[in-house]
């Protein structure tokens, strides 16, 4: 109950922050949205070609935005962290007996909240556009989506106090980040490319998780794709909560 109680004090304070300039909430979906609305009518006579991809341009291409979503946007998540470490909070911190998870679990609910609600209005978009998708394949897709965020969002906080700056922090996050959007699956298919570049593919977990979320869109829910996906995110989410609390108990020791 302790934990529990020290972690909603910490998701309480956060939210109240980000509820301050509401504004962020947009800015993180501009990205996907573009895509879907600029990039998506690009895929309508393409998509019956891909395989597996079925015959509907959003239905695929919806839950790759959802994945880039995930990932993107709580990959950033560290950058309000660094803001808090430089105007003393963590320091703060240090002295309140409350949990060193509790203290990153809070911030992580706070990350979650707010993909929730950008995945929500992604996927509302989806199906205004013409998107076809029943509802437990689409909840199922939103809980992988989730669980990716958690993990990239533990992954940015555990960054965010190794390096201490945005100057730093950046260029790490945009070499990491673009080629997994590139060798994920997120925009295209990976099996229209080169046998070579299917191969590197293989090794990237988020290209799992990909088909997954996508696979569960167009209904196939009971599948050996979507349980590797499954895996794929709760073995990063483990991982990334693991770094990020055994850095939040080193800076807070």
């Amino acid at each position: 109950m302790a934990f529990a109680t020290e972690s909603y004090v910490v998701f309480r304070r956060q939210l109240r922050m980000n509820l301050r300039n509401p504004a962020w909430v947009l800015i993180g979906i501009m990205q996907p949205v573009m895509y879907l609305l600029l990039f998506g009518p690009l895929l309508k006579p393409l998509v019956s070609q891909f395989p597996g991809a079925g015959d509907n341009a959003y239905t695929f291409f919806v839950p790759g935005l959802l994945v880039q979503l995930g990932i993107f946007g709580a990959m950033f998540a560290g950058f309000s962290l660094i803001g808090e470490w430089r105007e003393g909070v963590i320091e703060a911190e240090r002295v309140t007996p409350a949990s060193r998870t509790a203290l990153l679990f809070g911030r992580i609910l706070r990350d979650l909240l707010q993909l929730l609600v950008q995945a929500l209005i992604l996927i509302g978009l989806g199906y205004a556009m013409g998107m076809r998708g029943g509802l437990g394949g689409v909840l199922v897709g939103l809980i992988i989506t989730l669980l990716v965020g958690g993990a990239c969002a533990a992954a940015s906080n555990a960054l965010a106090l190794t390096t201490k700056s945005e100057d730093v922090m950046a260029p790490v996050i945009n070499m990491v980040m673009m080629p997994i959007l590139l060798l994920s699956g997120i925009l295209l298919p990976m099996t229209i490319g080169p046998q070579w570049l299917q191969r590197i593919s293989d090794f990237i977990p988020f290209r799992w998780i990909t088909d997954a979320v996508r696979s569960s869109f167009l209904g196939d829910v009971v599948n050996s794709q979507v349980g590797w996906g499954l895996l794929a995110a709760v073995v990063l989410g483990a991982l990334g909560t693991w770094w990020g609390t055994a850095v939040f108990r080193k800076e807070n020791a």
